[in-house]
């Protein structure tokens, strides 16, 4: 059997898993908002009376892990394919592929999100047997892209790229003109960077050629000395390892106050609430505070009382603008069992927004990290590919599995209606434009209420009672005016309003 190299395998087996998750769509969903990949005839290992770890635990680890890497290892990869007549959009930047230096930026843009998947071998998990999240902890992956995206924009130049993205070499996706009998209408892409396994039957260029070419067309980006061990330190939060800020062993531990527990499925709305715990519990990150949405709803006056100063606190320039950066994420449902159409629009215009970074979701049982679109196809991070574990302690640990080269894309009416969207703005002023920017990016809705809503005054204000979500240990689900909710007695936190 021919070895498979760590970019070569990183979506391979997709036609298979797809055709389990569509075999599934038509079937009743076990836990609405709750994601994750259950393989066929495992037994739950969830059951156990006392809720102590054993054996099971171990057999289930082992073979989650074994069936993801037979999933995503052993089968040919397939290419995206992307069209150069209709824009991309990636987190509010557009890029029209009808030229190779538009293919380069495109290129740039994609490689340099931090890319966080599956690990096995990490430190055992406090009080289970897990040495791996395979097969549920993906949506926990989702969210930590997410997190890491707002703090790429919070600590690096908004320009910023990986300067060592060419290392990532494999040619993963091919540009051509719609409606084209042959590919040769299209605009060639001869690799990813240096000539690494150019002889593959799929490249239109021989190794000599792509590597003139590479030289030529793909110029390294220039090298901030400032940026690049910001960038190393960022990911080192992300380590699975027990002190790692914001490493799957602390979301797994600040989950429990929640019900959860390694090896359950988490959902796109807990999880938002166990990152906004883990930014607020740790002091690596300064200036930044995180913000999580009750029941579509953003208060204005409790962002502000979150981000402004203290009563206590005097700016020595009144002008100036003392206001901690904010992450805001907004569970949302866009839909019954299905995404409701009227809403594929506004997703596309928040995704066009400079303050939106990312939204996590998915297919149904299948979180995924949304960053941009084309056409009627999402443009999407996995986090399902299971590598083996990165000791981020090393001073010179390797980043190349951290950054994904193979975009991928799915059309929107397979996304799941249960997601969170996050925004990021650094100070008052970009607080006060995103309000702008995203009432008018939801007014394209057809549907009476939009998906969200921004409003003055805090929840208490709107009969909401207890204090609000961002300062107590769970959600809480009342809508706003004029709403009226399908139950009064909903528990779970990854349950939405119906919009």
């Amino acid at each position: 059997m021919n070895p498979v190299s760590t970019n070569a395998a990183q979506y391979v087996g997709v036609v298979v898993l797809d055709e389990q998750v569509e075999s599934r769509r038509q079937q009743p969903l076990e836990r609405q908002g709750s994601f994750g990949l259950r393989p066929p005839q495992i037994p739950d290992a969830g059951r156990e009376a006392a809720g102590e770890p054993d054996e099971m635990d171990k057999l289930k680890a082992k073979l989650m892990s074994a069936w993801n890497s037979v999933k995503y290892g052993w089968t040919v990869k397939s290419k995206t394919s992307f069209n150069k007549i209709s824009p991309v959009t990636v987190l509010g930047n557009s890029y029209l592929l009808n030229s190779e230096d538009e293919v380069e930026r495109f290129r740039l843009a994609f490689v340099s999100r931090i890319w966080l998947t599956y690990r096995r071998e990490f430190p055992q998990l406090e009080g289970s047997t897990w040495t791996t999240d395979c097969g549920w902890g993906c949506m926990l992956r989702s969210g930590q892209m997410l997190l890491a995206q707002g703090l790429l924009v919070h600590l690096m130049p908004r320009d910023w790229a990986w300067p060592d993205a060419q290392q990532l070499t494999d040619v993963d996706f091919e540009v051509f003109r719609p409606r084209s009998p042959v590919r040769a209408g299209g605009v060639p892409i001869p690799s990813f960077g240096s000539p690494r396994g150019s002889n593959s039957p799929e490249k239109s260029m021989s190794s000599s050629q792509a590597t003139r070419c590479s030289q030529r067309k793909r110029p390294e980006p220039p090298r901030d000395p400032q940026s690049e061990p910001i960038h190393h330190k960022l990911l080192t939060w992300f380590g699975d390892q027990p002190p790692a800020p914001f490493g799957v062993h602390q979301l797994v531990e600040i989950g429990k106050g929640s019900g959860k527990k390694a090896g359950d499925w988490y959902g796109p709305s807990i999880v938002a609430h166990i990152l906004r715990k883990a930014v607020a519990k740790t002091s690596v990150v300064q200036n930044l505070a995180v913000y999580v949405a009750q029941d579509c709803t953003v208060y204005k006056e409790e962002v502000a009382r979150l981000c402004g100063p203290s009563a206590s606190q005097s700016p020595p320039d009144p002008s100036s603008q003392a206001w901690k950066s904010v992450i805001i994420l907004v569970p949302v449902r866009l839909g019954g069992e299905a995404l409701n159409p009227s809403y594929i629009q506004c997703v596309k215009n928040i995704l066009k927004l400079d303050s939106c970074i990312g939204i996590i979701g998915g297919k149904p049982k299948h979180s995924l990290y949304f960053i941009g679109f084309q056409d009627e196809q999402l443009l999407y991070l996995d986090p399902h590919y299971c590598q083996p574990v990165v000791d981020v302690t090393q001073a010179n640990f390797s980043l190349e599995s951290f950054h994904c080269s193979s975009p991928k894309k799915m059309p929107f009416n397979r996304m799941d209606p249960s997601c969170t969207i996050g925004f990021y703005a650094k100070n008052k002023k970009d607080f006060e434009s995103l309000c702008c920017e995203v009432g008018m990016a939801l007014s394209s809705s057809k549907e009476k209420y939009p998906i969200f809503t921004f409003v003055e005054g805090h929840s208490q204000d709107y009969g909401l009672e207890g204090p609000s979500s961002n300062h107590s240990g769970s959600a809480a689900h009342i809508l706003p005016p004029g709403k009226l909710s399908r139950s009064n007695n909903r528990r779970s936190s990854d349950e939405f309003v119906f919009l």
